[in-house]
């Protein structure tokens, strides 16, 4: 999981687009899936349906922003492309998962890659935010053969960190709790003795 942010206060009021796909590579690729989750902005989506470009999803690509959107990399190009109003911040997470990524196979021989993009256009022609002139790339995640994942920030205003797990599972609490009694027992007995 990776959270992020970008600030997008020098192209607020740009009316342009926001690109999102996840791609197998060239060759046998296992299967992984991708969410984008928890979209917010300040800026404003078109509705997808409504979307003049009609690029809006392609392929193994289902849900809307600011929904859940899912991806599989089952075919050769999945992509979700919205014309979009930048406002000042965009931030979203993206939850990777899958074979992949939890029982990589040792057969395969490229992995999958998600990428993100803005455009000053909606015809998704101009990248804005990059130094990733040649595809416009704001950053990049690769699925690695190995189940990891890495990655590859193109974008100065734009922030993506490892989700951090500082909350605890429920069942944490559990355990907390069994060894706090354990131990008080514990004490008790050796006082009874």
């Amino acid at each position: 999981m990776y959270d992020v942010t970008v600030n997008t206060p020098s192209i607020s009021g740009t009316v342009g687009s926001l690109d999102f796909n996840f791609n197998p590579g060239p060759l046998v690729t296992q299967a992984a899936s991708l969410q984008i989750l928890s979209f917010t902005s300040d800026g404003t989506l078109v509705n997808c349906a409504a979307n003049i470009q009609g690029f809006c999803p392609t392929g193994d690509v289902s849900g809307t922003l600011p929904g859940t959107l899912t991806f599989d990399n089952g075919s050769g190009f999945n992509d979700y492309f919205d014309d979009f109003t930048f406002g000042t911040t965009i931030s979203f997470d993206v939850s990777l998962y899958g074979p992949a990524l939890s029982a990589p196979d040792g057969v395969s021989t490229s992995g999958s890659t998600f990428a993100f993009s803005m455009f000053s256009d909606a015809a998704g022609t101009i990248p804005v935010l990059t130094s990733d002139t040649t595809n416009g790339f704001a950053f990049t995640v690769d699925v690695n053969l190995d189940g990891t994942t890495a990655a590859t920030n193109f974008s100065s205003q734009t922030n993506v960190q490892p989700a951090s797990s500082a909350v605890p599972e429920p069942s944490s609490f559990v355990l907390l709790g069994i060894a706090i009694f354990l131990l008080g027992a514990m004490r008790l007995f050796r006082r009874c003795r």
